[in-house]
């Protein structure tokens, strides 16, 4: 698993810094843009059918393999709703969850059951999550919990799924790569779909792409046994152990030696877990990751472990605008 993992990362890695890495797959890149790009339009001119849907659904989503700091953005717009007055829930396919032939409500903290982000965003936000691979079926369900507007945490591919307003999030660092689709490069629709969307944001600062610029803010550290919070800094110095089970673990690994930790990088595959005793076994140092990943270690009674909780942030005036954008779709319809 850890060599797998490590050879998608090499891939990752060419993907978004080599232009002419894998221009031979150009050629499976070509039927596979075709396929995709006539796909979604045969849902556009109702050849293939979007079913009613009880709620308004807001798409939170990305064009590229990897991540680009989504699940953050999803916190902040149900916060946004919540203070807005609206009552939102939130489906998401369940990534790391035992495949489930029904939707199923987060009911509890077994990630094995539900998946790490919809256990966080549960524990965050205190809505209703739904998981589901049928999303259109997960919405469903979830309109039975008294919600009025629902968020998808990704799906915007689930063209099935019929959606008020789409979100695209993009990574401000990577970008969208070498700018080919899959397998030739990181993409899974043309760079053009991105701003066919109703909203693009970048997270991060330094970036040519335009659209509504947010920036991940850490939290300090907080010890997963204790509760006890600490600024990152207070690592400045010491080798530590970086877990980070997300789509681009490097943006983790970045932001604590850009603090001053001398960071021990563990491969760990998206929604994926490790031995925390093991890597203790092998070197004892503290031991940071992700508060994605954290729900995953709840159970574990060892001192020496931390997440770093992080937000999203933007300026009020953008944050007017997409809020401004999202009430005016809701009315619509």
């Amino acid at each position: 698993m850890m060599m797998i993992e490590s050879l998608r990362r090499r891939i990752e890695a060419r993907w978004y810094s080599d232009k002419g890495a894998f221009l031979p797959l150009l050629v499976l890149s070509w039927p596979f843009a075709l396929l995709s790009s006539l796909r979604r339009r045969l849902y556009q001119i109702g050849f293939l059918r979007s079913p009613e849907l009880p709620l308004p659904v807001v798409v939170v989503g990305n064009i590229n393999v990897g991540g680009t700091g989504k699940t953050p953005i999803v916190v902040w717009l149900a916060q946004q709703l919540i203070n807005a007055g609206y009552s939102p829930g939130i489906v998401s396919r369940g990534y790391g969850a035992a495949p489930a032939k029904r939707p199923k409500l987060v009911r509890s903290t077994n990630t094995e059951e539900y998946g790490d982000e919809p256990v966080m965003l549960s524990a965050l936000l205190g809505c209703p999550v739904c998981i589901g691979v049928d999303r259109v079926a997960a919405v469903r369900r979830i309109a039975k919990e008294g919600v009025d507007i629902v968020i998808s945490d990704d799906g915007l591919q689930h063209y099935r799924m019929r959606r008020v307003m789409e979100i695209v999030v993009v990574d401000a660092e990577r970008g969208f790569g070498n700018g080919h689709l899959l397998p030739a490069g990181p993409l899974r629709e043309p760079v053009n779909r991105a701003y066919d969307a109703d909203a693009v944001i970048i997270n991060g600062q330094t970036s040519p792409l335009s659209g509504y610029i947010f920036l991940l803010e850490q939290q300090g550290v907080v010890n997963l046994q204790s509760g006890d919070r600490q600024l990152l800094n207070a690592f400045s110095g010491q080798r530590v152990w970086a877990v980070a089970g997300i789509g681009n673990p490097g943006r983790f690994t970045r932001q604590l030696a850009a603090a001053g930790l001398d960071v021990d990088e563990v491969a760990v595959p998206d929604h994926g877990s490790v031995s925390i005793e093991n890597l203790l076994a092998r070197k004892n140092q503290p031991v940071l990751m992700t508060e994605k990943d954290a729900v995953k270690y709840k159970a574990n009674s060892l001192p020496n472990i931390w997440y770093v909780p992080v937000i999203a942030v933007c300026s009020d005036r953008d944050a007017q605008e997409l809020m401004g954008i999202l009430q005016a779709k809701v009315k619509e319809g």
